[in-house]
């Protein structure tokens, strides 16, 4: 057989692999390209920048924002909910897959507003931003998935491609294209106000919150555990 028949048989061979691996993650090799399948989601939470992609030696693969506690998360596109569950690494988690063939993941929620199987149009609350699994803030971890999620993360893109590029302490806002234009000041992370109730310790309050003893007394200037009901303590959001 002639070299270059050999080479066009390669060629053609290696094409068609490429086309079956795209397919079998959940996006056409043929189908439209980031931006055009994206172009009309929008932004899931309002906050802060507060860690982007691929930080971490490489193994950050997502987006986090920092914001209010149980400040409302939101669906970036519509989908159908595939996973709502109390995960050890993410914490109450969601995972919605798109039409598109993308999947989006939402985590360290307070708590999920969505279970397993539900449709949700663009914009429908899928949670509230909190501070579960491995977590040491409140802050929503977005992470969104070229295909399917795998637990290698291997189809992770970079939500800066679809939203534009932002920088830490960068402040967005939810349900926009485009997270950096009008900000509401209102929603920039501010400290909570915990009044102490009978019985409280500083342990169960830092176990409520998501937080440590430690930083507790830190942000309150306490010098020792003991504390009185009806005090106010100031839980920030870091």
């Amino acid at each position: 057989m002639p070299a270059y028949i050999k080479i066009c048989l390669f060629v053609s061979l290696a094409a068609a692999c490429l086309g079956v691996a795209c397919s079998a993650n959940g996006v056409s090799a043929s189908g439209p390209d980031i931006h055009e399948a994206t172009k009309d989601w929008i932004f899931p939470a309002t906050g802060t920048i507060s860690d982007t992609f691929n930080t971490r030696y490489g193994t950050h693969k997502g987006l986090d924002i920092a914001g209010r506690y149980r400040a409302k998360v939101f669906s970036a596109q519509e989908g159908t909910v595939i996973r709502s569950y109390l995960s050890a690494s993410y914490g109450h988690v969601v995972f919605v897959r798109h039409p598109s063939g993308y999947e989006t993941v939402y985590a360290h929620l307070a708590g999920r507003a969505v279970r397993a199987g539900q449709h949700v149009e663009k914009g429908k609350v899928v949670g509230y931003m909190g501070s579960t699994g491995h977590s040491t803030g409140i802050h929503l971890h977005f992470e969104v998935h070229r295909g399917s999620w795998t637990p290698d993360k291997k189809n992770a893109i970079d939500p800066f491609l679809i939203f534009g590029t932002g920088a830490l302490g960068q402040t967005v806002s939810a349900n926009a294209h485009d997270p950096y234009g009008v900000f509401d000041a209102s929603a920039i992370p501010q400290p909570v106000a915990y009044t102490v109730k009978k019985g409280d310790t500083l342990w169960n309050i830092a176990l409520h919150f998501h937080t440590s003893v430690g930083r507790l007394k830190s942000w309150n200037k306490l010098r020792s555990d003991r504390i009185m009901a009806g005090q106010v303590l100031k839980i920030k959001n870091e």
